[in-house]
């Protein structure tokens, strides 16, 4: 058998990769600490799960709309205008299989072979991927640390060619944390506009941010801007609801209607009670996700102060998602029973190995000298997972 070269050019998710074999390796009955996981650790609001069972009650089981239900499309409007300043019209809306889904759909209906997207990196894993299987040259611009990994207009400027069609824009970003103000999203605002450039702005965390940070849209910068922008969001994160797989996309009419088409003939509509879930997550109470980004302040905090203590590791304090974003070239090129750690990836290998600490090496995100660690889990296995990474550096 012989796979198609599109298939060929992709590989699996580094980070559900790690978080598999974590879970197979505790299956077995070994203590492992795992930091790879990109999900909340609490559990999804009790209202919310009892209007899933409600809805399940009532039969309410079968096809919707492509696009998602009336209702749940009315409440992300509702969402958009009152926590971004944006209007929507419902048929300007898509509901898909989670913001993946989304990212996935919007990249396929706006790149053609041969265009280019530029995507800075630290970036998502997906992200790469996804415009490869568009037929688009992903444009890797690399940040830097001392620019909190942020991409700087006049290097935005630099990359930008006859093909490019497209910047996704990852804030608050994973894997780093890093988060655009209003002002630094004005300056690229500019450039797209200027240039007739889309924009797909992931903003899946916007809601996990810390000290005071005020999230802005990029969307709601000004109207022409708003015409170039896809943004991008959904339940996973803020309600902890990953496996209920519900995003949601908005933007220019027609886009949005061609990537409805296009998930006509893949997924068809997401799940029909997870909908009516996310109807209430938006809706209801908020409260539950105000008492989560105060948990992952403590935690972030916390990690951040640890790591800091290892000797060789730098990491820099995020000011939104959760997850340390620690700088290890200090420690590669170290030797380890013989062997050079000559990357994050046989780093993070090692680590899984001997320290049994499950960790992401950066370089599935762009970024070689660092490594991923989601604090998205209690403060018992922060502290002894970090305390294993301590003790295990110190002796190489």
């Amino acid at each position: 058998m012989v796979l198609s070269k599109r298939a060929q050019s992709i590989g699996p998710s580094p980070t559900l990769g790690l978080t598999a074999r974590a879970k197979a390796m505790k299956a077995e009955g070994i203590d492992v600490i795992g930091f790879g996981a990109g999900e909340p650790d609490f559990d999804t609001p009790m209202h919310i799960k009892e209007e899933a069972k409600r809805a399940l009650d009532e039969g309410f089981t079968k096809y919707t709309p492509t696009s998602g239900i009336p209702e749940l499309k009315q409440a992300i409007c509702k969402k958009f205008k009152e926590d971004n300043g944006l209007d929507y019209e419902p048929s300007q809306v898509i509901v898909s299989c989670g913001a993946k889904h989304c990212i996935y759909n919007a990249v396929q209906v706006l790149c053609e072979e041969g265009d280019e997207v530029i995507l800075p990196a630290p970036y998502w894993v997906s992200f790469p991927e996804q415009i490869r299987l568009a037929g688009a040259k992903p444009v890797i611009i690399g940040t830097k640390e001392e620019d909190r990994f942020k991409l700087p207009p006049p290097i935005l400027s630099k990359y930008i060619t006859n093909r490019t069609k497209l910047l996704i824009l990852n804030s608050p970003c994973n894997p780093t944390g890093t988060a655009y103000s209003k002002e630094e999203l004005q300056k690229i605002a500019e450039i797209l506009v200027a240039e007739g450039i889309w924009v797909i702005s992931d903003e899946i965390y916007e809601k996990i941010v810390y000290d005071g940070f005020q999230q802005v849209s990029i969307a709601s910068l000004n109207p022409k801007i708003k015409d170039l922008t896809i943004v991008v969001n959904g339940v996973s994160k803020t309600y902890s609801m990953t496996g209920w797989r519900i995003g949601y996309a908005a933007g220019d009419k027609q886009v949005i209607g061609a990537m409805s088409n296009l998930q006509d003939h893949s997924t068809s509509n997401p799940t029909s009670f997870a909908q009516k879930a996310a109807v209430v997550a938006l809706s209801g109470t908020q409260e539950p996700v105000t008492q989560m980004v105060i948990e992952f302040k403590k935690r972030r905090d916390y990690i951040i102060e640890r790591l800091n203590q290892i000797p060789g590791i730098t990491c820099l304090l995020p000011q939104g998602a959760f997850y340390a974003f620690p700088n290890i070239s200090k420690v590669l090129g170290r030797v380890c029973d013989g062997q050079v750690i000559e990357n994050s990836t046989l780093l993070a290998e090692m680590l899984l190995t001997q320290a049994k600490v499950a960790v992401v090496p950066g370089s599935a995100f762009g970024a070689d000298n660092y490594l991923r660690l989601s604090y998205a889990t209690s403060m018992d296995n922060i502290a002894e997972g970090s305390k294993r990474i301590k003790e295990w550096i110190k002796k190489i």
